[in-house]
């Protein structure tokens, strides 16, 4: 048996520009993410800096454009001054977050560097934990003034003449978590934010500001702390956090698909609350969506994976090794990410190397693809212009956690500057190829297919190697474009994308 499916794309049906930081990552001084992973002085491929080249090449093909520092639960013990001036005066010190000494070899100079040379984006977060509002000042001070104050010239004289001139800034990081140095309820969280971003304000009004929300959609406390927190802080911030965790605990690759349904939920929610705060202050401000952490977890997931004994350092943690599944669920994902571009306007997946990462390193060996790699590379490359507001039609499977769900899952990309269109399409059946017709209203009949590639295997658990990619992108032969009508055969379980461009 064979699906049929169908979409209507219309040129003038728009959801809302895509911000091309929804395609972010994430850096923490966790496991093997900096200290082995973006930073190996000795590696065979390092520079000057420490910096491993193999790393960064895999960073500039993955085409990340934002990456949020220093993290994450290591965030709330962090001293930001620890991290920076000569590296041999640096104090060694222990990480209560993940139980491991931190030797504050790299820090937020080095990352500085080190985004510079990857061609991304710095998101930086301060410690809301510990500290508050005057560190964070300083912090901000150190990193954007031009020079004539005490912590400018500090950055000047660690040999950074140019302000960093970062302008997103996360305000702490799951401080409603248990789990974390310093929690803090939504009350103590909500003043907190509303002084810090006041100041950091004062100091560089340039700058944008996201405020923690909810550590997952779970959680005891979900929607009446976004309210609460936002109710306090909405004046002084941009953007409120998501955090999402896709599992599959069952293995059950039909509830695993389920898990993207969530995820739309969750955005739909928060943005719900958000407005809601809005509205009681009759205000016309909408505070943005920040996905700052995001991926599929859950078999790195046991005590030993989360903390080592005796204080080591930089030792493997959440050492996620991805199959062909969990590269379908994160493009899923990233579809549903794209289809709310309207309030989704940064997302960073958690994280990049190593740790629960894209990239997968061995201290002083090779560097690879894990499965997931590919569809972020695919949107990340073809991710530009305007998100059209699809018409699907479809037949549908049944979960346990959502009812009746969709076998297809798209979103189509048009860029109005070039005419390129892209179409992300996902087939969620287990089973049964999908034939699809894809109807291109308004987009021009001289448009050419330049690219038509599918990521399928026969085997969900497939995995990548250093010696072996198994999982990577191949031609879809099936396409074919007549006019602005495009018709495809997608195969069980996978994973398309196609680019067009008007013929020149």
């Amino acid at each position: 048996m064979t699906l049929k499916a169908s979409i209507i794309a219309d040129r003038d049906f728009v959801i809302a520009p895509l911000d091309r930081r929804v395609f972010g990552t994430f850096v923490e001084h966790m496991g093997r993410c900096v200290y082995g992973g973006i930073y190996e002085p000795g590696h065979p491929t390092a520079d000057e800096h420490g910096f491993r080249g193999d790393v960064l090449a895999l960073t500039r093909e993955l085409g990340v454009t934002i990456v949020r520092y220093p993290g994450g639960n290591f965030l709330s013990g962090y001293d930001w001054e620890d991290g920076v001036g000569p590296k041999d005066q640096r104090p060694v010190k222990l990480d209560l977050a993940w139980f491991t000494t931190e030797t504050n070899q790299f820090g937020t100079n080095e990352f500085i560097t080190w985004c510079r040379k990857a061609e991304v984006e710095p998101m930086f977060a301060v410690n809301l934990g510990t500290r508050g509002p005057d560190e964070a000042r300083h912090f901000l001070e150190y990193c954007n003034h031009p020079g004539g104050t005490y912590y400018s010239e500090l950055r000047k004289s660690h040999g950074f003449e140019r302000p960093h001139d970062i302008k997103f800034w996360c305000l702490g990081n799951e401080m409603d978590g248990p789990w974390q140095t310093c929690a803090k309820t939504a009350t103590e969280y909500g003043r907190i934010a509303q002084e810090t971003g006041k100041v950091m304000k004062w100091v560089d009004p340039s700058i944008e500001l996201a405020a923690c929300g909810s550590s997952q959609r779970a959680m005891p406390t979900y929607a009446a702390w976004e309210y609460e927190v936002l109710d306090t802080c909405f004046d002084q911030v941009d953007y409120i956090s998501l955090h999402h965790y896709m599992r599959n605990d069952a293995n059950d690759i039909k509830e695993f698909f389920a898990e993207i349904e969530s995820l739309d939920y969750f955005i739909k929610e928060v943005a719900a609350v958000a407005d809601a705060v809005a509205a009681k202050r009759r205000s016309k401000k909408r505070i943005m969506l920040s996905l700052d952490e995001w991926n599929v977890w859950y078999k790195a997931h046991t005590p030993t994976d989360v903390k080592k004994p005796g204080w080591p350092e930089a030792p493997p943690l959440l050492e996620e090794i991805y199959n062909f599944e969990d590269a379908l669920v994160v493009g899923g994902a990233l579809i549903v990410m794209m289809n709310n571009a309207d309030r989704v306007k940064a997302g960073c997946l958690a994280q990049l190397v190593n740790v629960i990462g894209p990239i997968f390193t061995e201290t002083g060996g090779a560097a690879w693809r894990q499965t997931i790699f590919h569809p972020i590379a695919d949107c990340t490359r073809l991710g530009h212009g305007e998100v059209l507001r699809l018409k699907v039609n479809t037949t549908t499977f049944e979960s346990r956690a959502h009812g009746d769900i969709p076998h297809l899952l798209a979103t189509a990309i048009h860029n109005p500057q070039t005419g390129d269109v892209s179409i992300f399409a996902l087939n969620r059946s287990t089973e049964e190829a999908m034939d699809l017709s894809v109807d291109l209203r308004g987009l021009g009949e001289g448009l050419v297919m330049t690219a038509s590639t599918e990521l399928h295997h026969a085997n969900l658990k497939q995995v990548n190697t250093k010696n072996d990619e198994a999982i990577r992108p191949s031609v879809n032969e099936s396409a074919r474009l007549s006019g602005s009508a495009l018709t495809v055969v997608l195969k069980p379980q996978s994973w398309n994308v196609f680019a067009l461009k008007p013929a020149r």
